[in-house]
C-alpha cells in the first residue's frame, strides 16, 4: 500500500469552511502518497489518534503563527492568525517530532515546525530586516524569483540535487531563533532562512512553495519524491512510529502519550 500522508489544511471562520491547495494534494499524489486532508479546528486531544493513521505529515502553507506560542506580542504587521490551526498543529507536530514521524514543512509549515520545537520567527521580514529581498513575489506560482543557497551534504541538497536552487516566494515571516536540535541548511542572498532540518530523521522544513513548482521545476519533483520515498522506508523499517503494533493491539504508542502532554501544554497557554 502506498503510504497516507496527512496534510494539514487552512480554517475560514467568516465562512466556517475548511480549505487547501490542490496543489499540494497533486504533488503528494504524483510523488506516489495517498494525501489525507486533516482539517483544522478539531480537538488536539485528536493527535495520537491521527498519528496512528498517517504514515507521514506534511505542514502546509497559510496565516500566521499567533507570536505567543514563542513568547512574542503581535508586531504591528503581524498578518491574520487562524487560531483553529496553531491549536491543533502544534501538539500534531510536537508529538510527529517525537514520534519520528517524517516530516515536510512548506512556507508557514516551516515556521510553525521551528515554533512547536521550541524557537521563533521574525514577524516581518520587511520592518525586521536589513535590505532584504521581495519575499512576496507578484510572479506566476511556479516561476522561481530568487535563489536560495543550500548546504552541501544537507538532507535537502540531497533532495534537491543541488546546493544552488531558484525559488518561489509569499511569505513576511520567517525562522529567527532556530529550535534545539535542527539545523539551518539554506538561505536567501539577504540571509533569511529558507530550511532547516533534523539531523538523523527525515524532518525538513523549507521556505518556498514546492507544490507550485514541481510540475515545471525538476528538483521540486525531486523533493516531493524523495519524501515519499522517506516515509515508505520508514514506514517500512517501523522506525516512523509503533503503528504496526498500535494498529493490532490498539495500545497507546509511547509517541502518542507525547501527543497527550503536548495538548495539556497547548491547552495551558
Amino acid at each position: 500500500m502506498k503510504p497516507v500522508i496527512g496534510l494539514t489544511s487552512s480554517f475560514s471562520a467568516e465562512n466556517n469552511s475548511q480549505a487547501l491547495p490542490s496543489t499540494y494534494v497533486a504533488a503528494i499524489e504524483q510523488a506516489g502518497g495517498i494525501p489525507l486532508i486533516i482539517p483544522a479546528g478539531i480537538s488536539p486531544a485528536l493527535s495520537d489518534a491521527i498519528l496512528q493513521r498517517i504514515d507521514g505529515l506534511l505542514l502546509t502553507g497559510g496565516p500566521d503563527v499567533d507570536p505567543s506560542y514563542f513568547g512574542e506580542g503581535p508586531h504591528p504587521r503581524l498578518g491574520a492568525v487562524t487560531p483553529e490551526r496553531d491549536v491543533i498543529e502544534i501538539p500534531l507536530t510536537q508529538a510527529a517530532v517525537a514520534c519520528r514521524l517524517p516530516i515536510l514543512a512548506i512556507c508557514r509549515g516551516i515556521q510553525l515546525l521551528n515554533i512547536a520545537m521550541g524557537g521563533s520567527v521574525i514577524q516581518d521580514i520587511a520592518s525586521q530586516v536589513k535590505d532584504p529581498l521581495k519575499h512576496r513575489q507578484e510572479a506566476p506560482r511556479w516561476h522561481g524569483t530568487h535563489e536560495v543557497a543550500v548546504a552541501e551534504g544537507s538532507r535537502l541538497a540531497g533532495l534537491l540535487g543541488t546546493t544552488c536552487v531558484r525559488v518561489n516566494t509569499f511569505h513576511h515571516q520567517a525562522v529567527k531563533d532556530v529550535a534545539p536540535g535542527f539545523e539551518i541548511v539554506a538561505r536567501a542572498p539577504d540571509g533569511v532562512i529558507e530550511g532547516i532540518e533534523r539531523p538523523g530523521s527525515f524532518i525538513v522544513g523549507v521556505q518556498w512553495h514546492p507544490e507550485g513548482m514541481y510540475e515545471r521545476v525538476p528538483e521540486m519533483a525531486r523533493l516531493f519524491r524523495g519524501y515519499i520515498e522517506a516515509v515508505a522506508a520508514a514506514r517500512a523499517a517501523g522506525t516512523a512510529m509503533a503503528i504496526g503494533t498500535a494498529k493490532a493491539t490498539g495500545a497507546t504508542p509511547a509517541c502518542a502519550a507525547g501527543a497527550a502532554d503536548a495538548t495539556k501544554a497547548v491547552g495551558a497557554r
